[in-house]
């Protein structure tokens, strides 16, 4: 936690210093995902109509930031069919997709509040673009490699080796997770202040009469 409270201050800290990358947009459908039962999950992810997208061959992660069309390639499904029942019911995989979907959907809906409240400049709002930017394709290299683990063939491991990845994985999304809250609960923070000072300037001004 220290960790994470030391990079997100250095983080909010960037809001006051260059703003030199341009923020991307990106359109997301929220996910709705039941890992229960691996027919359930391969009927939901056939289903969605907006997902991720692996490479077949080398599954490399293509993301499309400009039309926001991400889909799941069947290779994530057949490849968890293959492997150990071990690995293909064990509880994490389902929870680091799931952890990606609620980082994807608080992300953008953090960052549409931001957008839309008046407390950010441009420039700003360019800046907590690159942070979401960032996070978002860090998680995408967790769902890689996360595919890579749980596909027969594609890594020469054990049960317990597999394992012990998605647990790390896991953990990963965990710490990326806490740290998209941290940073939006400070940035929110940052904007009430300011949205306080703004309704105290005007408060004033209208005291003394004064129009601008």
């Amino acid at each position: 936690m220290k960790k994470i409270g030391i990079f997100t201050g250095l983080v909010i800290c960037g809001l006051f210093c260059s703003f030199r990358a341009s923020a991307q947009s990106a359109e997301i459908q929220q996910l709705l995902l039941n890992v229960e039962k691996l027919t359930q999950f391969k009927q939901i992810l056939s289903d969605m109509k907006k997902g991720y997208q692996i490479l077949e061959g080398g599954y490399n992660t293509i993301k499309d930031i400009s039309e926001g069309n991400f889909s799941l390639h069947k290779a994530f499904l057949d490849g968890l069919m293959e492997v150990s029942p071990t690995v293909g019911n064990y509880k994490h995989v389902g929870d680091i997709v799931n952890y990606q979907i609620i980082l994807v959907r608080e992300y953008r809906n953090a960052y549409d509040r931001f957008q839309s409240d008046g407390n950010f400049n441009p420039q700003e709002l360019a800046y907590l673009g690159r942070v979401y930017d960032n996070l978002f394709d860090e998680s995408l290299r967790n769902l890689d490699e996360l595919l890579v683990i749980i596909t027969a063939g594609k890594a020469r491991m054990s049960d317990d080796e597999r394992l012990q990845a998605i647990d790390r994985i896991y953990a990963d999304m965990q710490d990326k997770l806490m740290f998209l809250r941290y940073f939006n609960n400070n940035t929110t923070i940052l904007a009430v202040q300011r949205a306080k000072e703004r309704n105290d300037a005007r408060t004033i001004r209208n005291s003394y009469g004064i129009n601008n």
